[in-house]
């Protein structure tokens, strides 16, 4: 099935064994949760917490978000009875399960079994329940191009940066940070997830920032992983909403820039603006190139509805 790729800027991560932080979530101005059967849960809590997610999907008022529920990952003892019941108590009210610790295809094609399974026997429709591939060690990193083909369940491809500091013995002791000096170790990971995402039509993720009272710091791994073009950043904490919100959202001055060079590409290239190649947009040239750079900005302006403040006016 054809799917349509939502805004993801703030994807807040709720435990499942915690009905007040679930409930709290709900009124939260983040663009999808995600509630969390995995690291947030102790084991001895994961039936609860099930139970819990179970009845917030079901009755709670999620408005627009994107309703994510990450279960544990495929080497557990958990991971198929968390799907099993996730799907069957609340299947009609979920969009995605989130598997962590991809490592391979043969995750995804697990999940994607089950989750064919579970929709057929529930009467949901068939494939309807979007996959997002986590991606925390460097088995997964060397996988990732397959893992992005494996299912066409799959929506976006998530960097879990403190999975992937272990398993590759980084010096530090914050997730989502180094302790390196001039550069960052993450920008090599950030850009292999962001090709293998683009080039198979995928929104791609940066996972959390450990240390949720430092904002600063929460606001330049976000920037950084932006400018590499990723679509949003993992939110552990409210404070970080608005952050994650106004970094992955076009600044309103470069999308009506963008929607200008449309208009203004769209009738030079007519015969009524003489079929040109290029056209002079102020004092800048613009052509294909420039069509398909604003085009980007242009589509994550609509998709967050954001209203133009100019308008092209034809030369005369």
């Amino acid at each position: 099935m054809s799917r349509v790729l939502r805004p993801r800027r703030s994807c807040l991560a709720v435990p499942g064994a915690s009905p007040k932080m679930l409930k709290k979530a709900q009124t939260l101005a983040s663009d999808q949760v995600f509630l969390d059967l995995e690291d947030s849960v102790a084991p001895s809590a994961k039936p609860g917490a099930r139970d819990n997610i179970v009845e917030a999907l079901n009755t709670g008022d999620w408005g627009d978000r994107i309703r994510t529920v990450r279960v544990n990952d495929f080497d557990t003892e958990w991971a198929l009875d968390d799907v099993l019941a996730i799907v069957r108590g609340a299947g009609r009210n979920l969009d995605c399960i989130m598997l962590p610790k991809v490592e391979s295809v043969s995750h995804i094609h697990w999940l994607d079994g089950v989750l064919t399974h579970l929709e057929k026997s529930e009467g949901l429709e068939v494939g309807r329940i979007g996959i997002e591939a986590q991606i925390e060690g460097p088995k997964g990193l060397a996988a990732v191009n397959d893992i992005a083909v494996a299912s066409p369940r799959i929506e976006c491809i998530i960097f879990g940066p403190g999975d992937f500091m272990a398993a590759m013995h980084f010096p530090a002791l914050s997730i989502g940070a180094s302790d390196a000096v001039g550069y960052s170790p993450f920008d090599g990971v950030l850009l292999q997830l962001a090709v293998a995402a683009r080039a198979n039509d995928l929104q791609v993720i940066d996972g959390p920032w450990g240390a949720i009272k430092d904002l600063t710091g929460y606001e330049s791994a976000a920037r950084r992983a932006a400018d590499f073009g990723y679509d949003g950043k993992w939110v552990l904490h409210p404070g970080q909403i608005d952050i994650a919100n106004e970094v992955y959202s076009p600044d309103q001055d470069l999308y009506d820039k963008s929607e200008m060079i449309l208009d203004a590409l769209e009738w030079a290239t007519s015969e009524a603006g003489g079929s040109q190649g290029a056209v002079m947009l102020g004092d800048e040239m613009v052509d294909e190139a420039s069509r398909k750079l604003a085009l980007v900005t242009a589509e994550r302006g609509r998709a967050l509805k954001m209203k133009r403040t100019t308008s092209f006016e034809v030369p005369k």
